[in-house]
């Protein structure tokens, strides 16, 4: 994701290769759904909702080592972790 502009379709695709490195993993994955409240039958419903596609990034973003590991593996700068998770919380912009 070097040198592109952050935009909603960038930030969903981000957030979802997260839940796919989150899959990869039965204990992290657990983690997120007892914090979250959300079951595997639900992930799979809500994976296109930009609030819970938020919610995966705050869990990497909580978890420095979780969120290196998830950098590292898929070459993603962990700005831009940063940039999706607002861009999809639909926080207003500082500019």
């Amino acid at each position: 994701m070097k040198d592109r502009r952050m935009t909603p379709d960038l930030a969903a695709t981000l957030a979802l290769n997260a839940l796919a490195f989150l899959a990869a993993s039965e204990d992290a994955m657990q983690r997120f759904m007892d914090l979250t409240g959300a079951g595997r039958e639900s992930l799979r419903e809500r994976a296109d909702e930009p609030e819970f596609l938020a919610s995966v990034l705050d869990f990497l973003l909580t978890n420095e080592g979780l969120l290196l590991d998830f950098s590292s593996e898929t070459s993603t700068d962990v700005r831009a972790v940063h940039m999706a998770r607002h861009i999809l919380s639909g926080e207003p912009s500082d500019a």
